[in-house]
């Protein structure tokens, strides 16, 4: 059966990106080979973007995957697939950026990532790896400008096929857009039915930087994920009508805002229920119920927020939109 291909939105880099991808960040996360076998099971029906993190400790997992996709004959050859990657806080210092995207595609066994981005708007002390250490005493100041400068180095270079960034709000991308000489292609940011993020969609949009969303569906069923998406009683009532889940409900709402989605399901029937979204519309009247869904941030980001840090509240770190 061969898989149905996915639409794709032109990036301001010029580079085409599926506008869903297959997330890989889980917590605890499978052993490496269990890993690949489920990317092996997500390239079958179908994905071919697929999202990474240096913090996941998945890109191994993911480059064996596309080893193997190659071997087997899912994909024909690497400008099938669409991979983005991610520098973590600890290595947002000007000179550690090259040697970390090169960490990561020795990891990938790749020569390009497709999209690079800046996880988060924030550094942190480059000894202070790993999940463990998200802790206020780590946090330092941010050195934009440098950073960035050192991301566009990664594009010239053609290491990085598009450069972007993660988690910024509307003051920040401003700042790389005056001072910078490439534009973030991509903005990858939490949104979903229950944190809608009309603003920055909207800055986003005018400035010609596509919206990613992570957690479309609010990270349900995970530890730090909310019931908020999947139990919502006004999505439930849509997809009951239109006889599709609430997963497709959200996922098509997202794709009519004109954003992708960052899914993460490691359950095969879930992975194809998530690529079905894009034959059928939701209609003015289920749209406008989406603005009855009570808005909450599901992830914080308050590990960043210190007295002694660049980030003093919450409404600092999210640009006054907390």
């Amino acid at each position: 059966m061969e898989a149905k291909k996915i639409p794709e939105v032109i990036l301001n880099s010029g580079q085409k990106m599926p506008l869903i991808g297959l997330g890989t960040a889980a917590i605890p996360l499978p052993p490496n080979e269990a890993l690949t076998c489920i990317l092996i099971d997500a390239f079958e029906v179908g994905y071919r973007h697929f999202d990474t993190a240096s913090l996941y400790e998945s890109e191994e997992a993911l480059g064996k995957a596309v080893a193997k996709a190659l071997e087997l004959g899912l994909i024909k050859n690497r400008d099938e697939v669409f991979i983005t990657s991610k520098l973590w806080a600890t290595d947002a210092h000007h000179d550690l950026v090259l040697p970390a995207l090169k960490t990561s595609l020795q990891k990938l066994g790749l020569e390009y990532v497709d999209l690079y981005l800046i996880h988060w708007p924030v550094r942190m002390k480059p000894e202070a790896k790993g999940h463990e250490n998200i802790l206020k005493e780590n946090v330092i100041p941010f050195d934009m400008n440098g950073t960035w400068e050192a991301m566009e180095e990664c594009y010239r270079l053609g290491l990085a096929k598009s450069i972007g960034v993660s988690n910024f709000g509307i003051k920040k991308i401003s700042q790389i857009l005056e001072n910078g000489t490439i534009p973030p292609a991509v903005n990858q940011v939490e949104m979903s039915p229950s944190w809608q993020q009309g603003k920055l969609r909207e800055f986003c949009k005018e400035k010609g930087i596509h919206v990613s969303a992570w957690s479309p569906l609010g990270a349900y069923k995970t530890s730090y994920g909310s019931n908020a998406v999947m139990e919502s009683p006004i999505l439930k009532d849509i997809a009951n009508a239109r006889q599709k889940t609430v997963a497709q409900i959200a996922l098509r709402w997202i794709h009519e805002q004109g954003a992708s989605a960052i899914v993460r399901s490691f359950n095969k029937e879930r992975m194809k229920q998530n690529l079905e979204i894009f034959d059928w519309e939701l209609c003015q009247e289920e749209s406008q119920k989406f603005s009855q869904i009570p808005q909450q941030r599901m992830y914080t980001g308050k590990s960043f927020v210190t007295e002694n840090g660049p980030y003093k509240s919450l409404e600092e770190l999210w640009d006054g939109d907390p």
